[in-house]
């Protein structure tokens, strides 16, 4: 289940969730807008448990975030992570 807006939705509608925009802060925190309008706070620092997005531990890297196609991605595309991932693991902004 989750939340957008207030209102709460069963699993299956979070394929439908998207990033618009995103703004990369200190301390690899980074604020999300979401397609539905909602703007959310992500810890970046939750990924770098996982082997694959160590490279984002390079300030300079994690600050070089962009939106593709709904997802946020980095270094040309090599590295990203699913909206709904980023979705769940974020704060209410």
């Amino acid at each position: 289940m989750y939340i957008v807006n207030g209102i709460a939705h069963a699993d299956g509608g979070a394929e439908s969730i998207e990033v618009s925009a995103i703004k990369p802060l200190e301390d690899m925190m980074m604020l999300i807008t979401f397609t539905s309008g909602e703007k959310r706070l992500f810890d970046g620092t939750k990924l770098l448990k996982y082997p694959a997005f160590k490279p984002l531990a390079d300030e300079n890297i994690f600050m070089a975030a962009k939106v593709e196609d709904g997802v946020i991605t980095w270094c040309n595309g090599d590295i990203d992570v699913a909206p709904e991932a980023m979705y769940r693991d974020s704060y209410a902004y």
